[in-house]
């Protein structure tokens, strides 16, 4: 398992396992075939944990299901009214991520924990008419943007050559990407900051 599997895996573990009340903005955890665009069977795993929590998805659009309708940039939901937020694979197609910053922040209850995926080198992914694509972020961005809460974890997604090669059509054979992964370790880049993008714990 890479490091930033095992940091996403450890992450989204503890924050079921010591979190109730849990928004999941844009539903990028991927788990529920019914509320959201999209559905990752690799991702069945967390499953497990929806039972014993109240989980609930947010999306801009009713198209998809979710619990509930809102915008990222103005949250429909009370101040300190989560223990949880996941924003994943949703900054980069918002217009003002430092408002968004600041909601996430608003509705997190003290000690809350937020969970965030954004991609730095990464391939242009807007889907037209329902939203573009408008930002990508450096660790640097990330550590001002969450500024305001107690502690941030960053880890990199992927080290510059396993990037590289995950931007051509070549990342479609899994041994290409082992072995572009290898190059990263033998040249010993694997702490670069030239990444694919960034998983992101945050605690208020």
């Amino acid at each position: 398992m890479t490091k930033w599997d095992q940091f996403f895996q450890e992450k989204v573990k503890k924050i079921f396992e010591e979190k109730k009340k849990i928004l999941d903005i844009g539903g990028g955890l991927r788990v529920l075939k019914n509320r959201g665009n999209i559905f990752d069977p690799k991702r069945a795993w967390i499953e497990k944990y929806l039972s014993s929590v109240d989980y609930q998805v947010l999306d801009p659009v009713p198209d998809y299901n979710p619990d509930i309708v809102g915008d990222i940039h103005k949250l429909p939901l009370q101040d300190e009214s989560f223990e949880a937020v996941f924003c994943i694979s949703v900054l980069e197609h918002i217009e003002n991520p430092f408002q968004a910053f600041e909601e996430m922040y608003r509705i997190l209850k003290p000690g809350g924990y937020c969970f965030i995926y954004v991609p730095f080198l990464y391939c242009y992914h807007a889907h037209p008419g329902y939203y573009g694509d408008f930002w990508r972020y450096t660790e640097e961005a990330l550590r001002f943007l969450g500024k305001k809460f107690s502690k941030i974890e960053i880890q990199g997604v992927r080290g510059p050559i396993e990037t590289w090669f995950y931007l051509t059509p070549l990342s479609r054979f899994k041994v290409i990407n082992l072995f572009a992964r290898k190059l990263d370790k033998i040249f010993k880049k694997e702490n670069s900051k030239q990444v694919s993008g960034y998983n992101v714990f945050l605690i208020k």
